[in-house]
Formats: C-alpha cells, structure tokens, sequence
C-alpha cells in the first residue's frame, strides 16, 4: 500500500507500507519502531504483539506523546491495559488497530499537528 500526503512540512511521514515493511520519508525499515513527527525510535524491540511488555510502553511515554497509536501487526488487536499503565497515568491515550490502519492515522493526525506516536509492528 502506497500512502501519500501533500503536507509534510519537515515532519516524518509514513511514505508506504506493506506487511513486515514501513518506510518513513521514502526509508525503508523492517523492524517494529515507533514514529512521531520530529523522531524515528527504531530500538523499539518487539518482534509481535505478544511479546508486548510494560517497558516498551514505559519507552513509549518517555516520549510524551498527545496520543499512541499502536499498530498491532496484519490483525486489530487489543492491548491488556496493564501493559499501557504508563501513559494511562500520565492522561496519554493508546488506540489499537492493525499496523497499515496505524499508519494512514498517524499521517493524518501528524499533518493537523498533533504530537502523535505510531509504535508499529513489523
């Protein structure tokens, strides 16, 4: 799937993805990451959503996100609200969906402007 937008204005958009590949900026990554409009955090070490800690979710809120959006591979899935406790308390939202759904949002939402975080598994 090839996504577009007319307005990136120096952010990182999500330029194409496909399953186990995602490229940002027209860069190809195959290995989960979490994107937001001013940083690319690709040390985020999930190899698939059962493998979903508290931790990768407390790297997640050390960014500060407005909102997460977390793309849970080729199927919607949803997380254990334990897991997210981290940006449950600090008011920070978590929205599940699959991984090529995720994508599409977090480039609409970057283009209004939201500070928003797309942790993506490949």
């Amino acid at each position: 799937m090839k996504l577009h937008l007319t307005r990136a204005e120096g952010n990182n958009l999500i330029t194409a993805y496909q399953a186990g590949e995602v490229a940002i900026n027209h860069q190809r990554f195959q290995h989960s990451l979490i994107v937001l409009p001013d940083q690319i955090n690709t040390d985020w070490q999930v190899k698939h959503f059962d493998a979903l800690t508290e931790a990768h979710f407390d790297a997640i809120a050390a960014l500060k996100p407005e909102v997460t959006i977390l793309g849970t591979g080729e199927t919607h899935r949803f997380v254990h609200p334990k897991l997210t406790k981290a940006l449950t308390e600090q008011g920070l939202s978590v929205e599940c969906m699959s991984t090529d759904a995720a994508c599409r949002t977090y480039n609409i939402l970057m283009s209004e402007g939201r500070q928003v975080a797309a942790a993506l598994i490949l």
